[in-house]
């Protein structure tokens, strides 16, 4: 059914934001802390022979963007049906 309640919309928002957040969160430490702050600590340890500081900077953060994407578009695609907002 449709949201008629205004407590399942301010439920369904507040899901949406929580999920939303949470994935800005990772998005930062993957990006920001990985690749720049810890990017010394990260670089003492090598993957494959290559520093993992390195590493995060140019391939994980593009990994891990990918990642995000997909798993919002699967909590959101849960949240819809618990919420009965999907198609």
């Amino acid at each position: 059914g449709k949201m008629a309640d205004s407590e399942q919309r301010k439920a369904y928002w507040q899901a949406n934001l929580k999920l939303t957040l949470t994935m800005l969160v990772i998005w930062f430490v993957i990006s920001y802390l990985c690749g720049i702050i810890f990017v010394e600590q990260l670089n003492a340890i090598r993957i494959g022979g290559y520093k993992l500081g390195f590493w995060f900077a140019q391939q994980g953060s593009m990994y891990g963007f990918v990642a995000i994407i997909f798993v919002y578009a699967s909590r959101m695609k849960a949240i819809d049906r618990k919420f009965g907002v999907h198609d």
